[in-house]
């Protein structure tokens, strides 16, 4: 089945209010196809103005983190319900380095992505290995070990988005080559199609997310698994939109 191509992009802990207008002015000038779907995630402090400029329509905004209570004494914390209320729509969970500078688990993910789905906000789950454990050979032993834990907790995928990110591959200037992300791709939605069938399967959209550019992007177009990108500095730059046209 055909599924919209999906290009995240995720400004990590950079930008300020002049180079975030840049960005979205970018997109909003740029000549981007019907049939894809675009999310960037800006610092949270930039979310509202985010969406303020964004006026395409295949175009919306999408938080870094979000915090498995809606509201209380958690400082620092970023609330659903704050998310939602300035018109974003996505958040990125799992991501490697909340995983690694901020120690979240499987279970402190599939928490905060249950919590996330069940007040109405779309999932960009993280998953991928580190480099110790693709030499070991166990890739796929650790993304389904990433995948059971939110397995545990969400019944329904129809708003999630999965982002295979080798750990060895973000912003190290190496990537997995279209063969291997599609293998490994191809994996992993066999295992979703165990756990909760092929027509389920069939219609998560599975994204790569190491060091994607606008070079390299176009040659994963014809990789049947390979259903877009999570996009990490090159967001910020011009080729963001080359690597959001790069389907065409």
């Amino acid at each position: 089945m055909a599924r919209t191509f999906f290009v995240g992009g995720n400004f990590k802990l950079n930008g300020n209010k002049k180079s975030i207008k840049e960005i979205v002015e970018r997109l909003n000038n740029a000549s981007l196809p019907e049939n894809v779907e675009v999310v960037i995630c800006p610092p949270a402090a930039y979310l509202d103005y985010a969406v303020s400029l964004v006026n395409k329509k295949q175009v919306t905004v999408g938080a870094q983190n979000t915090y498995l209570k809606a509201s209380g004494a958690y400082t620092g914390e970023n609330s659903v319900d704050q998310v939602k209320d300035t018109g974003a729509k996505w958040v990125i969970l799992g991501h490697s380095e909340r995983r690694s500078y901020f120690h979240e688990d499987d279970k402190t993910v599939a928490d905060k992505t249950k919590f996330a789905l069940d007040n109405g906000v779309g999932v960009i789950l993280c998953i991928g290995e580190t480099l110790e454990e693709k030499k070991a050979g166990i890739t796929l032993e650790v993304v389904e070990r990433q995948l059971t834990a939110v397995l545990a907790e969400v019944k329904d995928w129809t708003n999630v988005v999965i982002a295979y990110e080798p750990v060895w591959a973000i912003g190290s200037g190496l990537a997995a080559t279209p063969e291997d992300a599609q293998e490994i791709h191809a994996s992993i939605r066999k295992f979703l199609a165990s756990k909760l069938g092929q027509a389920t399967a069939d219609q998560i959209r599975i994204l790569y997310g190491g060091s994607a550019n606008g070079s390299n992007a176009v040659t994963f177009k014809d990789k049947a698994d390979v259903d877009g990108f999570l996009v990490g500095g090159a967001s910020l730059k011009p080729e963001f939109v080359d690597i959001i046209n790069s389907r065409n």
